[in-house]
Protein backbone atom coordinates (compact mmCIF):
# COMPACT_ATOMS: atom_id res chain seq x y z
CA UNK A 1 0.00 0.00 0.00
CA UNK A 2 3.15 2.56 -0.54
CA UNK A 3 2.69 5.01 -2.72
CA UNK A 4 1.16 8.80 -3.57
CA UNK A 5 -2.13 9.80 -3.30
CA UNK A 6 -3.35 10.98 -6.51
CA UNK A 7 -4.06 14.55 -7.06
CA UNK A 8 -6.32 15.79 -9.06
CA UNK A 9 -4.37 15.76 -12.19
CA UNK A 10 -5.20 13.21 -14.68
CA UNK A 11 -1.74 13.05 -16.17
CA UNK A 12 -0.20 11.95 -12.69
CA UNK A 13 0.20 7.73 -12.33
CA UNK A 14 0.10 6.40 -8.91
CA UNK A 15 4.07 5.23 -8.69
CA UNK A 16 5.07 2.55 -6.16
CA UNK A 17 8.10 3.20 -4.51
CA UNK A 18 10.30 -0.84 -5.33
CA UNK A 19 13.32 0.17 -3.29
CA UNK A 20 14.61 -1.69 -0.06
CA UNK A 21 16.03 -0.02 2.98
CA UNK A 22 19.47 -2.18 3.37
CA UNK A 23 21.15 0.33 5.98
CA UNK A 24 20.02 -2.00 8.88
CA UNK A 25 20.82 -5.30 7.09
CA UNK A 26 24.50 -4.06 6.91
CA UNK A 27 24.38 -3.04 10.40
CA UNK A 28 23.64 -6.20 12.02
CA UNK A 29 26.38 -7.50 9.34
CA UNK A 30 28.95 -5.52 10.03
CA UNK A 31 27.61 -5.89 14.19
CA UNK A 32 28.21 -9.98 13.39
CA UNK A 33 31.46 -9.40 11.79
CA UNK A 34 33.21 -7.64 14.84
CA UNK A 35 31.65 -10.09 17.24
CA UNK A 36 33.34 -12.74 15.33
CA UNK A 37 36.74 -10.54 14.94
CA UNK A 38 36.86 -10.84 18.73
CA UNK A 39 35.34 -14.24 19.27
CA UNK A 40 37.54 -16.26 16.97
CA UNK A 41 40.87 -15.80 18.63
CA UNK A 42 39.57 -16.59 21.90
CA UNK A 43 38.41 -20.05 20.87
CA UNK A 44 42.22 -20.83 19.87
CA UNK A 45 44.96 -22.25 22.13
CA UNK A 46 48.17 -20.67 21.82
CA UNK A 47 50.64 -23.06 23.60
CA UNK A 48 51.58 -25.99 20.06
CA UNK A 49 51.94 -29.52 21.36
CA UNK A 50 51.68 -31.96 19.19
CA UNK A 51 49.71 -34.80 21.50
CA UNK A 52 50.27 -38.43 21.38
CA UNK A 53 46.22 -40.41 19.81
CA UNK A 54 44.22 -41.94 22.48
CA UNK A 55 40.98 -44.77 22.37
CA UNK A 56 39.04 -43.76 25.29
CA UNK A 57 35.77 -42.70 25.20
CA UNK A 58 35.78 -38.56 26.13
CA UNK A 59 35.22 -37.92 29.67
CA UNK A 60 33.25 -34.96 30.83
CA UNK A 61 35.60 -31.55 31.29
CA UNK A 62 35.19 -29.11 33.71
CA UNK A 63 34.01 -25.36 33.18
CA UNK A 64 37.68 -23.66 33.38
CA UNK A 65 39.90 -26.93 33.22
CA UNK A 66 43.84 -25.96 34.93
CA UNK A 67 46.67 -27.21 31.94
CA UNK A 68 50.09 -27.99 32.74
CA UNK A 69 51.55 -28.33 29.72
CA UNK A 70 55.25 -29.90 28.46
CA UNK A 71 55.94 -28.45 25.44
CA UNK A 72 58.69 -30.99 22.97
CA UNK A 73 61.74 -28.39 24.08
CA UNK A 74 60.73 -29.28 27.84
CA UNK A 75 59.74 -25.95 29.16
CA UNK A 76 56.19 -25.84 31.38
CA UNK A 77 53.39 -23.66 31.11
CA UNK A 78 50.11 -23.47 33.25
CA UNK A 79 47.42 -22.57 30.95
CA UNK A 80 48.90 -20.28 28.34
CA UNK A 81 51.31 -18.58 30.60
CA UNK A 82 55.09 -20.47 30.61
CA UNK A 83 57.18 -21.07 33.87
CA UNK A 84 60.08 -22.47 35.07
CA UNK A 85 60.00 -26.07 37.00
CA UNK A 86 60.90 -23.79 40.64
CA UNK A 87 58.10 -21.82 40.26
CA UNK A 88 55.21 -24.76 39.86
CA UNK A 89 54.01 -25.15 43.12
CA UNK A 90 53.62 -21.31 43.65
CA UNK A 91 52.07 -20.88 40.03
CA UNK A 92 49.84 -24.12 40.80
CA UNK A 93 48.50 -22.39 43.96
CA UNK A 94 48.10 -19.21 42.59
CA UNK A 95 45.52 -20.05 39.82
CA UNK A 96 44.04 -22.77 41.71
CA UNK A 97 43.78 -20.82 44.92
CA UNK A 98 45.74 -23.04 46.86
CA UNK A 99 42.28 -25.67 46.61
CA UNK A 100 44.79 -28.96 46.12
CA UNK A 101 41.61 -30.64 45.36
CA UNK A 102 41.07 -29.63 41.92
CA UNK A 103 41.91 -31.49 38.59
CA UNK A 104 44.69 -31.03 37.06
CA UNK A 105 45.19 -31.36 33.02
CA UNK A 106 48.85 -32.57 32.00
CA UNK A 107 49.24 -32.05 28.05
CA UNK A 108 53.05 -33.05 27.18
CA UNK A 109 54.23 -33.36 23.50
CA UNK A 110 54.43 -36.78 22.36
CA UNK A 111 58.19 -36.43 21.67
CA UNK A 112 58.71 -36.58 25.87
CA UNK A 113 60.21 -39.47 26.87
CA UNK A 114 57.95 -41.04 29.39
CA UNK A 115 60.29 -40.67 32.43
CA UNK A 116 59.92 -36.56 31.87
CA UNK A 117 56.45 -37.02 32.02
CA UNK A 118 56.41 -38.93 35.57
CA UNK A 119 59.03 -36.46 36.56
CA UNK A 120 56.68 -33.64 36.27
CA UNK A 121 53.72 -35.95 37.74
CA UNK A 122 55.67 -36.16 40.84
CA UNK A 123 56.76 -32.86 41.02
CA UNK A 124 52.45 -32.38 41.15
CA UNK A 125 52.07 -33.99 43.54
CA UNK A 126 54.85 -33.03 45.80
CA UNK A 127 53.30 -29.94 45.78
CA UNK A 128 50.03 -31.50 46.91
CA UNK A 129 47.91 -32.41 43.75
CA UNK A 130 47.19 -35.47 43.73
CA UNK A 131 44.07 -35.70 41.47
CA UNK A 132 46.10 -35.46 37.95
CA UNK A 133 44.71 -36.29 33.87
CA UNK A 134 46.52 -36.79 31.01
CA UNK A 135 45.07 -35.58 28.10
CA UNK A 136 45.35 -37.04 24.38
CA UNK A 137 44.03 -37.08 21.15
CA UNK A 138 41.43 -38.93 20.17
CA UNK A 139 41.66 -41.52 17.45
CA UNK A 140 39.26 -43.43 15.42
CA UNK A 141 41.35 -46.60 15.18
CA UNK A 142 41.88 -48.89 18.20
Amino acid sequence: MAGQLQTASADDEMQQLSEINVTPFIDVILVLLIIFMIAAPLATVDVAVDLPASTMKRQPRPDKPIFVTMKADHSLAIGENPLSRDSLAGSLDQVTSSDRTKRLFVRADKTIPYGDVMTLMNDLRSAGYLKIALVGLESSTP
